[in-house]
């Protein structure tokens, strides 16, 4: 099973000089979409465990357009082992004079990755649909 969200980062999501946005924000995306999977294939939000592997591979500044890939890889009996990545498709030029101007990358280019484990407790799980 697979989701995706695309989520555009502002002003109020950069932590550092110059616009740049924490790898805390990106994990929480990364949630959102395993929370998304987890309500698709249990009917519940369950909750993520833990993560396996985190890789924070380009920056993010404000104004970027994010893609957030997710899919459930296995499931066990209560435990669903998910894989993530995190794609910029849209950036600000940062042409001096053009503060509005951005490029649409093709392709997008990957800024983050991860695997992790989410949980929904046997008695929480409510399914509807097991198919991607």
């Amino acid at each position: 099973m697979k989701t995706f969200l695309k989520v555009r980062m502002s002003e109020h999501d950069a932590h550092y000089a110059g616009g740049l946005v924490d790898g805390a924000r990106i994990l929480q995306l990364i949630g959102d979409v395993a929370t998304e999977l987890l309500i698709r294939f249990d009917g519940d939000e369950g909750l993520f465990r833990a993560y396996d592997s985190v890789e924070f591979l380009n920056p993010v500044y404000a104004g970027d357009f994010l893609e957030v890939h997710g899919e459930i890889v296995s499931a066990g009996n209560t435990s669903r082992k998910m894989r993530f990545e995190v794609y910029k498709i849209i950036t600000n030029s940062r042409i001096p004079g053009h503060e509005s101007a951005c490029d649409v990358l093709n392709p997008p280019i990957l800024v983050a990755k991860a695997s992790g484990t989410c949980v929904v407790p046997k008695e929480r799980q409510r399914v509807v649909k097991k198919d991607g």
